[in-house]
């Protein structure tokens, strides 16, 4: 539990200084800190407090139950966020007139507090930021959410929700408390109260408006993850593995550190990172005799190969091509491979896309679907694609995280089948081009939907619901545009006729995920090709033969 708090405060503190709270800052400094200024510093000034306090129980509540409530009701997912940036609109227009704003405050007059009027509503102020703030996700902000999705909340998710919020509070009370002490001290402050008061109110307008269509984005793009580094060694170590996994036992830490090794580096010997996991919550098996679910304790004797993937994953798709080629060479032989599809997607819940999808993919291994995630948790898994490498007698000797090193994994499948039968002869080994892209400049995955499209620079908005966009002059590089009218929803988009998407990569070969009926006309490289599309979300491709400038 110690353990688990610290990791809480570790990372409210990181996430707190990260680049994705900037958005924030100024309605921290100005309205819960220069707006509370007390008169010639005098009094106990509780206003910083009370906006930190609000943020900080609504953003933990949201964040923990939120998903789980939403999930139980017939209403939108994102209404929250909605109703957030609603209130966010009215308590702006409430500071800039003061009436209205006594109107706002009314249900929340239980609330104690000193009859000062600069410090009126800030907690209400606090509940709000709390709906609509949205830090940048790291190991243990993940760890909660999914914990929240999935109903698993216990003692330990809310010990570390709440170091978590404490963790991050506390860099925002330093903001609002300085910005009270730059109030306090500069007379312009002190003498013009109404000013800032309605420059605050402005300021919040500006966000709710920003927040609304997403502008906020082109803020955490243009600033490096300055706090990547800090996510990535907390999340690096056996005993955060441990306690964010919800585990405490040597089992767990063992695979713990198995795949913090492979988060950095591409391990070359085989490992023990002790007993694998059960295969649980699986369903919509395929490839197995009737259809029928496997079992690891079934397969004891044999070496087996976990693979979690998507069928929409394009790294998951080129290292796709040596699972299935290790299975049908080394299946004779005392060799089995599991696919666990967890999707990323909520098209890929759906058991004909995948196994569509496997069937595209050449895939003649078991698979099953992992909707619920509950595989995916029980190996504390977070990438796509990620193998899990387990010999004859249970335990797990090898984790591979994304793509890359076929050779080598091929080599510790020969040498785990050779430990569990001595006198096996096995046959050469195999023979796939390795695709893995090694250039550091390639454009990297594009998401197309609203929720997660970071690397869109058009000049129109990107917000959900049906909108008219006109082609930029030009691209920046590895972003994308839109032309003509598309309907934006958060995990994709929908054309209407004579629409277009301009990219701007660096790359030999470009995969667009699609599905409808119709065509697409690729100019790519210099060259025009029309392709057809009939049929359930797929994955097609453009190449162009030779790595590419950047140029649509």
């Amino acid at each position: 539990m110690i353990t688990l708090i610290f990791l809480g405060l570790v990372g409210g503190l990181i996430t707190g200084i990260s680049p994705c709270i900037l958005p924030v800052l100024t309605v921290i400094f100005l309205s819960g800190g220069a707006q509370g200024a007390r008169p010639d510093g005098a009094g106990p000034g509780r206003r910083p407090f009370l906006v930190v306090l609000g943020l900080a129980i609504s953003f933990s509540l949201f964040t923990l139950l939120g998903t789980l409530v939403l999930s139980a009701l017939p209403i939108p997912e994102d209404i929250i966020r909605w109703i957030g940036l609603a209130a966010l609109i009215l308590l702006g227009i409430g500071m800039i007139v003061p009436r209205f704003q006594h109107l706002l405050e009314k249900p929340f007059s239980w609330v104690p507090q000193r009859q000062v009027g600069t410090e009126r509503g800030g907690f209400l102020l606090g509940l709000t930021l709390g709906a609509v703030y949205v830090p940048c996700a790291g190991p243990v902000l993940a760890a909660i959410t999914v914990a929240g999705a999935t109903g698993r909340i216990g003692l330990s998710t809310v010990v570390l929700t709440v170091a978590f919020a404490v963790g991050t509070a506390a860099p925002l009370l330093f903001f609002a408390l300085a910005g009270r002490g730059v109030a306090e001290r500069v007379k312009a402050f002190r003498i013009r109260q109404r000013a800032i008061r309605v420059g605050a109110g402005v300021v919040v307008l500006a966000l709710a408006v920003a927040l609304a269509f997403n502008a906020t984005d082109a803020i955490q793009r243009a600033i490096p993850d300055y706090t990547a580094a800090l996510n990535h060694d907390l999340e690096g170590t056996a005993n955060a593995g441990t306690a964010l996994s919800g585990g405490s036992t040597t089992t767990t830490a063992k695979l713990a550190s198995c795949q913090a090794e492979a988060s950095y580096v591409t391990p070359k010997t085989l490992r023990e990172c002790g007993p694998a996991p059960k295969l649980t919550g699986l369903d919509g098996w395929f490839d197995t005799s009737d259809d029928s679910p496997v079992t690891l304790a079934s397969l004891r004797g044999k070496v087996v190969l976990v693979d979690f993937w998507a069928y929409s994953c394009i790294n998951c798709q080129r290292a796709i091509q040596h699972v299935e080629q290790w299975y049908k060479t080394y299946s004779p032989h005392g060799f089995v491979v599991i696919g666990v599809h967890t999707p990323e997607y909520a098209f890929e819940h759906v058991h004909a896309n995948v196994v569509a999808g496997a069937k595209r993919l050449g895939i003649t291994y078991p698979v099953a679907q992992d909707n619920d995630y509950s595989t995916w948790n029980a190996y504390n898994n977070t990438s796509w694609p990620a193998d899990y490498l387990i010999d004859s007698t249970g335990k797990i000797r090898h984790v591979s995280i994304g793509e890359g090193d076929y050779p080598g994994i091929e080599g510790m499948i020969r040498d785990l089948l050779k430990s569990a039968d001595p006198a096996v002869a096995l046959p050469a080994k195999t023979k796939v081009d390795d695709t893995t892209p090694t250039d550091a400049n390639q454009t990297p995955e594009t998401y197309l939907g609203t929720k997660r499209a970071s690397n869109y620079s058009g000049s129109t908005p990107l917000t959900n619901g049906t909108t008219t966009f006109t082609a930029p002059t030009g691209v920046a590089a590895n972003t994308f545009a839109l032309d003509g009218t598309w309907k934006a929803a958060d995990e994709d988009l929908t054309s209407e006729s004579g629409s277009g998407i301009s990219l701007a990569y660096t790359a030999s070969k470009v995969y667009l995920d699609v599905g409808g009926t119709g065509t697409l006309t690729v100019t790519s490289g210099g060259k025009t090709s029309t392709l057809s599309v009939s049929g359930p979300r797929t994955s097609i491709r453009s190449s162009t033969g030779r790595p590419s400038a950047p140029a649509p």
